[in-house]
């Protein structure tokens, strides 16, 4: 296995940097890096592939990412209020594919939310799809966040996985 170093150190940092600014609910810093056409994802059932024409937690293009975003800040959600204290920790970051100008990678994360006197534990394999972007050096085109218990009951998630 050939493996880029420099690549891998560069989209870990990306990865770290996104999932800081989740817990830190730096929202519209996070927006920017999106691209536009951009979808953020979280299937129901992660076997599927067919994100578009299934049934899912979150399908997100730019206008509903904002959406969110706004909901999260104004608080006016009852999902939101009291506000989610998040911790991320994300590892096993794996560069999968790298080109015609796309980067896909796979990574874990273990998400702690302690939110009205509970703590609860959410863990997900996430799929990045990125673009070079001269500026930021990356752009997200697809994230896909699969539960894996996402099959089961879900408490209401107030914040961005």
């Amino acid at each position: 296995m050939n493996m880029n170093l420099q690549l891998l150190n560069e989209v870990t940092a990306f990865v770290w940097a996104e999932a800081d600014m989740l817990d830190h609910s730096e929202y519209r810093e996070w927006l920017n890096l999106w691209n536009e056409k951009g979808v953020y994802i979280i299937p129901i059932d992660p076997t599927l592939k067919d994100y578009e024409n299934n049934l899912n937690y979150a399908y997100d293009n730019n206008h509903m990412r904002t959406l969110r975003v706004e909901r999260l800040e104004n608080g006016e959600a009852i999902s939101t209020a009291p506000k989610a204290n998040t911790v991320r920790s994300v590892s096993r970051i794996r560069v999968v594919k790298d080109e015609d100008g796309e980067i896909i990678l796979r990574c874990a994360q273990n998400l702690r939310e302690f939110r009205k006197e509970s703590l609860k534990h959410y863990t997900a394999d996430v799929i990045f799809h990125l673009v070079r972007d001269p500026e930021q050096g990356f752009k997200i085109n697809r994230k896909i966040i699969n539960l894996v218990n996402s099959t089961d009951t879900l408490a209401g998630i107030s914040y961005i996985l």
